[in-house]
């Protein structure tokens, strides 16, 4: 039995069945980690969601920025901005089934030494902290009122944490900080705006992993979200966006040995 976690697929489905060949996955016996952003900018969300959906058990993923564009779009919450490849799920004749199933699934997962978020944790929160900020949104997602979450989500603002944030305003921050953030100040102040390689980080900015005395950093937390990174492994970070959709390589790694898979994007 063998875990391997994988970077932002982005309805890169092709790329996603050769990456699954290479690593003999079986899914009666192997698990999947998927740090987000499922779908949105490649060509094959459809297909992918349907199959990651299908997958079951041997599938544990978390829900990143573009997934949680596709809930919002779905909800009359967000227009599809032009570069958008999310139509055909919006048409789709299962889409309920798959838009219900979205909801679902986790904004951080933790197990063994292995901590999973698709973008980053803020400095200040511990694991355990951060288990309990997901589980907020995460009841939120699943509520009946979800759209009342989607109608207040979006905004840069407050870009930093209070433990006595309170309400929708609470619960964008920790949205932002999971989903969004790449870099952000030595006191956890973030900045949305910067997209770029870590060469090019705004003055005062530095990866939200560098920080000092990050209260998270004796964790190994595995995520995505930053293909400016790249692939990017040290003792406690698996980054895993090397940037399929954008012409670059779909990466996994085995967690049992760290052996890093890659396939190059089919585009």
């Amino acid at each position: 039995m063998a875990t391997y976690a994988i970077g932002d697929l982005q309805g890169c489905f092709t790329e996603f069945q050769q990456l699954l060949e290479v690593i003999r996955f079986d899914p009666t016996q192997d698990k999947l980690w998927l740090v987000g952003d499922i779908v949105n900018r490649g060509p094959d969300s459809l297909p992918l969601l349907r199959c990651i959906k299908q997958a079951g058990d041997a599938i544990r993923m978390v829900l990143g920025n573009h997934d949680l564009h596709l809930l919002m779009v779905a909800a009359g919450m967000a227009a599809n901005h032009p570069s958008d490849t999310i139509q055909p799920i919006l048409d789709a004749p299962d889409r309920d089934e798959l838009l219900h199933w979205l909801r679902q699934q986790k904004l951080f997962h933790v197990e063994g030494q292995y901590a999973m978020v698709h973008a980053g944790l803020l400095p200040s929160w511990s694991i355990a902290q951060a288990g309990q900020l997901a589980r907020e949104v995460e009841t939120a997602l699943r509520h009946d009122d979800h759209h009342e979450l989607f109608a207040r989500m979006y905004g840069n603002e407050p870009n930093y944490w209070q433990d006595d944030w309170t309400g929708y305003i609470r619960l964008r921050v920790i949205i932002n900080a999971m989903t969004r953030m790449r870099v952000c100040t030595p006191d956890g102040r973030m900045n949305f705006a910067f997209k770029g390689n870590p060469q090019s980080i705004p003055d005062g900015y530095m990866p939200w992993f560098s920080v000092p005395h990050r209260i998270s950093q004796n964790t190994t937390i595995i995520c995505g979200h930053w293909s400016g990174l790249g692939l990017h492994i040290t003792d406690h970070l698996i980054a895993l966006d090397s940037g399929c959709v954008w012409g670059g390589q779909l990466s996994a790694i085995r967690l049992e040995d760290r052996k890093v898979f890659q396939i190059p994007c089919a585009q």
